[in-house]
């Protein structure tokens, strides 16, 4: 047995130079056996896997052949690297001197770079894939059913998420393949013997698009849920992710400051002391919108979608920032107004308590008329208007003996707050038409000017 053992490792040695290289059995062998596992595996992957994946609609023919094409690459810079080493072929490119130590830079390393590229753009693909894409289409179906209301998300949602994913991805890579061969640049030698070098950058930009990341899953995924069960308004949804927002934006910038830019937090902190300062002396209407944001986040006497009157403008709130909320009047163009405007002035909030307010409408008929019918006909054209709510329901109310009129008022409810003006237009056209089939007139100031007898006998007017 040990003779056989020792005629198989001669056979495995038998070898053949070629210039300065050599060429052995025992390398053929290894190469041959790293060939046919690297075909295997790809007929395996590509042919069962993403077959069956298309099956389950879960994958097009288009995409299925772009991760085919990718996982080939990744397979066949594997097998590369693999052939390059088993062949003592791994010849070095470049040699970068430089005081840290010298760099080599193989033919191996190359293929482990597009690799790990590769990677990166097959997990790129599998999170847009499977799991934005999916979310997207079940919150899609949900929202057709759902009862409660959710705070608006922007149309371009899906693509911001997908390349925030993408930078998250491709970013990873870069700081592997940075850190793992040695590659990184310094910028600048600290003070404590650390190093500010190009991946620290990339680590700090790392950190505050995982931040963002973090906000959009919470707020999507586990915010949207609990707001779903729970029947929470909108005001209250959006209010509840801006907070947290704020809050893990704080955070992440303050971890890329310390940790990868290596800033000092207690300068950071003297500094912004120093600057609150300079904003209450300098920018006192700048910092009071500050402050007006946040009080409004957190004590939400005005929310998202309701319908306000600020300023002798009406409107509805679409958006509360940190500084600036946006209105949206009647006409569908958007008013941006400081925030301290909602904590210092009276404002109107139309739907805080309720979704429904009264309105009036003036009318003044001819004295004489039948005030009994009056009556009648305002309160059927306030119960034929779509608009109007039948409860609480229309009133009319005999306002007073004018001049030249007997007044009244014509008192509805409503949730449509925006378009009241039109809906009153409509009620005061249906009741001219009502008013004229039974005879009853509506007045118009009239002055009668009568001028006495002269002296003389002659009159006149003045």
């Amino acid at each position: 047995m040990q003779d056989l053992l020792q005629q198989i490792g001669d056979f495995l040695n038998i070898g053949w130079d070629i210039g300065n290289w050599t060429l052995t059995v025992r390398m053929i062998i290894y190469c041959i056996v790293l060939i046919v596992f690297a075909f295997l595996f790809t007929r395996y992957i590509t042919g069962w896997l993403l077959n069956d994946l298309k099956e389950k609609d879960l994958l097009e023919e288009g995409e299925r052949k772009k991760i085919r094409s990718i996982l080939r690459t990744i397979v066949g810079l594997a097998v590369s690297i693999g052939l390059l080493k088993i062949l003592n072929l791994d010849y070095t490119l470049y040699t970068w001197e430089r005081d840290l130590g010298d760099i080599e830079f193989h033919l191996s390393l190359v293929c482990i770079a597009f690799m790990v590229f590769k990677f990166a753009q097959l997990l790129d693909w599998i999170v847009a894939r499977i799991l934005i894409d999916r979310y997207f289409a079940t919150r899609s179906e949900r929202e057709l059913n759902r009862k409660a209301e959710v705070v608006s998300k922007p149309k371009d949602d899906k693509s911001v998420v997908n390349k925030t994913v993408q930078y998250v991805v491709y970013l990873v890579a870069s700081i592997l393949i940075l850190k793992s061969f040695s590659l990184d640049i310094d910028f600048h030698r600290l003070e404590g013997g650390g190093h500010l070098t190009f991946s620290n950058i990339l680590q700090a930009l790392l950190t505050l698009l995982i931040a963002r990341l973090i906000v959009w899953f919470a707020t999507n995924l586990v915010f949207y849920n609990y707001y779903q069960k729970n029947g929470i308004e909108q005001g209250t949804q959006y209010a509840i992710n801006q907070i947290f927002k704020y809050i893990v934006y704080v955070i992440a910038i303050l971890l890329a400051l310390s940790n990868s830019l290596y800033f000092d937090l207690d300068i950071i902190l003297g500094g912004a002391a120093a600057l609150m300062v300079g904003i209450g002396l300098g920018l006192q209407s700048v910092f009071s919108d500050l402050v007006s944001g946040l009080i409004l986040l957190f004590e939400r006497t005005v929310d998202v979608g309701d319908v306000v009157e600020v300023g002798g403008i009406v409107g509805t709130i679409t958006k509360i920032g940190i500084r600036t909320s946006v209105v949206q009047v009647r006409d569908n163009t958007s008013i941006i107004v400081p925030n301290t405007k909602f904590t210092t002035d009276n404002v109107i909030n139309w739907s805080h308590n309720d979704d429904k307010v009264r309105f009036k409408v003036n009318i003044g008929v001819a004295y004489g008329s039948d005030t009994v019918l009056v009556k009648e006909k305002l309160l059927k054209v306030a119960e034929e208007n779509p608009d109007v709510l039948q409860r609480p329901a229309p009133l009319v109310r005999f306002v007073d003996f004018a001049d030249s009129s007997l007044n009244f008022e014509l008192h509805i409810w409503s949730r449509n707050f925006i378009r009241i003006e039109d809906v009153k237009s409509d009620i005061r056209f249906q009741i001219d038409s009502e008013f004229r089939k039974n005879n009853i007139e509506i007045p118009f100031p009239q002055r009668v000017i009568w001028r006495g007898e002269s002296s003389s006998g002659e009159g006149g007017m003045d």
